[in-house]
């Protein structure tokens, strides 16, 4: 049967006016709210829903198919065991994924969720983590990719761009300035626009430009002191406006809180119906039409922005079927890939590393290394067959496990390390540990920390257990090497006391095989920090934890209490590396740092004016005796110092023993910019500028002046269409 959009070299747009113009008021309002496609109590599945965040029901007639939507950017889930025995690859935490500086990953792990969510009957992922990391301690920040507007517009860009390869409509999320879980739905971000501009929503704006995401979601959060879900000044004037965004905005899940206003501010779906107060987007949004508060255009403009997303990316003319095949193996390693590239090196005292293979005796010690590896909780836990599930926290009423992913270090130790005897030790017993580790040729200990949606980090150290530990065993032995599994920076006090560190934050399905493969010397590691790790909280911008005590973090529950607002212009836009530049701190560990088992070297560094663009080219050359890979990170500063370093361009670069390579690149403008509120433009002011490779964002190996004119460009314009 031949529907009536199916009419060769139509556009997207022209298909949804078609459809469009054939569905019924009702059938608008079905795709306008909906619950959430997991029984919560009694409530039963939906009719047609395979089980998972949400369920749109399908137009037959006009030949449209249901929209079935899943979380998230690390994997498909199946939160609260909703499809029993369902299996999925687990994709490393998104700061691993940054840690790489790698957009091809990036698109090709995408690629790897989209192929998976088809296959399994999806046509919406809900991936796309991007907000900026301002909150060390944020519960989420493992789900999101870094502390740099640049780095993370462009790597989460790179994510969607696969997704939405394989007929696949993907998110991007939590719009805006989303920084905490703890209280997150009584929390007020406030910060100036001409901040927010050059940080949190730059980093959108980038994966929007890149990318090209069918859909956005506003957090839990206020900003302003308004909902981000009603927010007119980010949906309307900054999204749709300014940005002249096309797809549709989608509400997190119970973060809706009424009809008129947020239709009118620009929101287009309240998700998770069921969780909210009331379902907004029916009967109260059709009453508020009625009577004329809503134009009809605005109802209209909703369904059209959801059609128009999925036609452009081909959802609905390859609609997906649950069963389909999956190479599981092949997906496993590409997992196993992207945790290679971003486990990073933070400590080699004597070149410690990579171990000698064919050792008599090793110990691997703590965080259940012989299970598997840790994942985050929350909506984003993807868990393997075969996961090991511990107790975890009660998540939207559904009770979410700790995951440990079926990729056990201790296996892939033993395959990889040739040694006679490879024993394991829970770390419960630290005397114990201790008196195991004594004729051990070398010590591998696993350390944990745990995050989850919901629930922000308690501070930033390891647990006391765990410290001690470490600084037991290192006391007693001179070969200690850590592996660190966490859901963001933590604070080390015990590193002078190791002989290597290894973070691998979440790493995934094959993530033991990685660590194993760095351990031993297979990997060269090149994954670089996309979070500084600070000293210690006091010189975070916020040192105190900002904690709600008589609020709730979850949704579907009147607020009671008067909202908290944060106030972030205290950083404003230098968040993470700026913020240690700018107050003239040394944090532990600095923004792209990383060490490898070779050198590099980098000469001749050259900047030029390329039409409107800067161009920057430099040499740089593997000084080692094995391949490897180097970060190209270029920063760049006014002369007059007007404000603090920021990364404008990266690479990643292969380069063998010895090799030599130039690399050129294009610098991103809107870093070198300065947003002006007054005139909604971006300025480049006129004058010279420092350019700089550096090792990280601490250190500077070299520098060149560049003069540029003044340059004005991104003026605002009004939303293209939000009311009839």
């Amino acid at each position: 049967m031949k529907y009536c959009w199916q009419q060769p070299g139509l556009s997207a747009d022209r298909q949804a006016e078609i459809v469009l113009a054939e569905m019924t008021e009702d059938e608008k309002y079905a795709w306008l709210s909906g619950p959430m496609a997991i029984p919560l109590g009694d409530e039963p599945l939906p009719e047609g829903a395979i089980g998972s965040a949400a369920f749109y029901p399908g137009i037959p007639r006009l030949g449209i198919p249901a929209m079935q939507q899943s979380d998230a950017s690390l994997g498909i889930t199946a939160l609260g065991n909703v499809r029993p025995g369902d299996n999925a690859t687990a994709l490393p935490s998104s700061l691993l994924l940054a840690s790489t500086f790698n957009p091809d990953m990036a698109e090709r792990s995408g690629k790897m969720v989209g192929r998976e969510a088809f296959a399994k009957g999806f046509n919406v992922q809900l991936a796309g983590g991007a907000n900026v990391i301002r909150e060390p301690r944020g519960g989420r920040n493992f789900e999101y990719l870094s502390e740099d507007p640049l780095l993370t517009g462009v790597m989460a860009g790179h994510s969607v761009l696969g997704i939405q390869s394989q007929h696949v409509v993907s998110t991007v999320k939590h719009f805006a300035v989303n920084a905490q879980e703890t209280g997150r739905v009584v929390v007020s971000s406030d910060l100036d626009e001409a901040a927010m501009r050059e940080s949190d929503l730059l980093a959108f704006e980038i994966a929007i430009d890149t990318g090209k995401p069918g859909a956005v979601m506003p957090g839990y959060n206020l900003v302003n002191g308004e909902w981000a879900s009603e927010n007119a000044f980010l949906l309307n004037k900054v999204l749709k406006g300014d940005w002249r965004y096309p797809g549709w905005v989608m509400s997190d899940w119970g973060a809706t809180h009424s009809a008129a206003k947020a239709a009118l501010a620009g929101l287009d779906v309240q998700s998770g119906a069921n969780l909210d107060q009331q379902v907004w987007f029916d009967r109260p949004l059709r009453e508020a039409v009625a009577a004329g508060i809503v134009p009809q255009g605005r109802i209209d403009d909703m369904v059209r922005r959801i059609l128009r997303s999925l036609f452009a990316v081909g959802a609905i003319e390859h609609p997906a079927q649950p069963g389909g095949d999956i190479d599981y193996m092949a997906h496993r390693l590409v997992a196993q890939r992207e945790a290679e590239q971003g486990i990073v090196l933070l400590k080699n005292r004597h070149s410690v590393l990579p171990l000698k293979k064919g050792a008599k005796r090793l110990l691997v010690v703590g965080a259940h290394a012989d299970q598997g590896v840790l994942a985050g909780g929350g909506s984003s836990a993807v868990t393997p067959v075969g996961s090991l599930r511990l107790p975890g926290i009660d998540f939207m009423g559904i009770a979410t496990d700790k995951v440990y992913q079926p990729s056990p270090p201790l296996h892939a130790i033993r395959a990889e390390s040739g040694a006679a005897s490879v024993d394991f030790h829970s770390g419960e017993d630290i005397a114990s540990a201790v008196e195991q580790a004594r004729d051990a040729d070398a010590v591998i200990v696993f350390a944990e920390e745990w995050r989850s949606e919901a629930l922000d980090a308690q501070g930033l150290a390891l647990d006391d257990k765990q410290n001690q530990l470490i600084a037991a065993l290192a006391a007693s032995h001179q070969q200690v090497i850590v592996v660190l599994e966490t859901g963001g920076a933590v604070t080390l006090q015990w590193l002078d006391d190791v002989a290597a560190v290894l973070q691998a934050w979440y790493p995934g399905s094959g993530g033991g095989e990685a660590i194993a493969g760095v351990l031993f010397g297979r990997v060269n590691p090149s994954g670089r920090l996309p979070v500084s790790f600070p000293l210690h909280e006091q010189q975070l911008p916020q040192p105190s934890q900002i904690d709600p005590q008589t609020t709730t973090s979850l949704p579907g529950v009147p607020v009671k209490g008067d909202i908290l607002h944060i106030d972030y212009n205290v950083e404003g836009s230098d968040v993470g590396y700026r913020w240690y530049a700018r107050t003239r701190q040394k944090p532990l560990l600095p923004f792209g740092y990383g060490l490898s088992y070779t050198t590099f070297s980098s000469s001749h560094l050259s900047a030029s004016r390329q039409g409107a663009g800067i161009e920057v080219s430099l040499d740089v050359t593997n000084t080692g005796d094995r391949p490897g890979a180097e970060v190209v990170q270029i920063y760049i500063q006014p002369a007059n110092k007007a404000y603090v370093p920021r990364l404008a361009a990266f690479a990643r670069v292969e380069l063998a023993a010895g090799e030599s390579r130039q690399v050129t690149l294009m610098l991103e403008p809107k870093v070198i910019a300065c947003w002006h509120s007054e005139s909604g433009q971006w300025v480049i002011a006129g004058g010279e500028y420092e350019i700089a490779a550096g090792r990280h964002a601490a250190e500077f190996m070299l520098t060149c002046t560049l003069v540029l004119p003044e340059q004005r460009f991104g003026r605002q314009r009004q939303p293209k269409t939000t009311s009839a």
